[in-house]
């Protein structure tokens, strides 16, 4: 067998299931040694665990990011969990499973983050990386829980759910917040549609305008990149930003 990481299985009080976790621990991982973790929705190992592990790697090795914990969480219903309550009809309709991200963020804050800092030595910096729907909960978790994460990789970010109610709520939200993230990446396809486009940049200019100087923003529209291209390519361009190539 060729392994690459660790499958965990927690029970969730919260959710009232079993949930999958696929880990990627570095190749020269030590116990005593504290790592950043990396969480990845759409986590499964058919979705995007595999492809986003090389990438880190890659960076790893190419680029001096440091090494980390990879924390790919399986789906079960990404329908379900991504998304907040909506009352569109045709919402429901379409996805009538959906409206359940508070139990989800639930789970991530206090079970899941703690069984990995329970189970591991990790340091203060955590990352979450989502995409399309698991972009809308990305956004979701750094509106009302900035704290949770400290890199925020926002993918073609499904804003568009219930008539853009949560961008509506983004300007009260942030002039909230006492916690600020160190990271944020925006980014979108210019083969996505306009409103994708126009969503994912508002949010960025939302947070330029809230965060000003405390948080470190980027926002990147790939002019190469669709809805179903852009996750693997853009992320990429995202560490770059992070950890730009020096000739040793």
């Amino acid at each position: 067998p060729l392994t690459i990481g660790e499958t965990h299985i927690i029970p969730s009080t919260l959710l009232k299931e079993d949930r999958r976790l696929n880990i990627f621990l570095p190749d020269s991982f030590n116990k005593a040694k504290p790592y950043p973790v990396i969480y990845v929705l759409d986590g499964s190992m058919h979705e995007d665990f595999l492809h986003i592990t090389g990438l880190v790697q890659f960076f790893n090795l190419q680029f001096n990011m440091p090494q980390a914990i990879i924390v790919g969480i399986s789906n079960v219903d990404r329908k379900r969990d991504f998304t907040f309550h909506t009352n569109k009809k045709d919402l429901q309709k379409d996805y009538p499973t959906t409206g359940h991200s508070e139990p989800f963020l639930g789970f991530i804050e206090n079970e899941l983050q703690p069984y990995i800092r329970n189970t591991f030595r990790t340091n203060d910096t955590s990352y979450i990386i989502g995409q399309s729907l698991g972009a809308l909960l990305a956004t979701e978790i750094l509106l009302y829980h900035p704290q949770l994460f400290t890199h925020y990789f926002i993918i073609s970010p499904s804003l568009w759910w219930d008539d853009e109610s949560l961008l509506e709520k983004a300007p009260a939200l942030l002039a909230a917040h006492t916690a600020r993230p160190y990271f944020v990446y925006v980014s979108v396809g210019a083969g996505e549609h306009k409103i994708m486009q126009r969503d994912a940049k508002s949010l960025y200019d939302l947070l330029s305008k809230n965060y000003g100087n405390n948080a470190r923003l980027s926002f990147n529209l790939m002019p190469k990149e669709n809805h179903a291209t852009i996750l693997h390519n853009s992320l990429y361009e995202g560490l770059q930003v992070l950890f730009p190539y020096k000739e040793n």
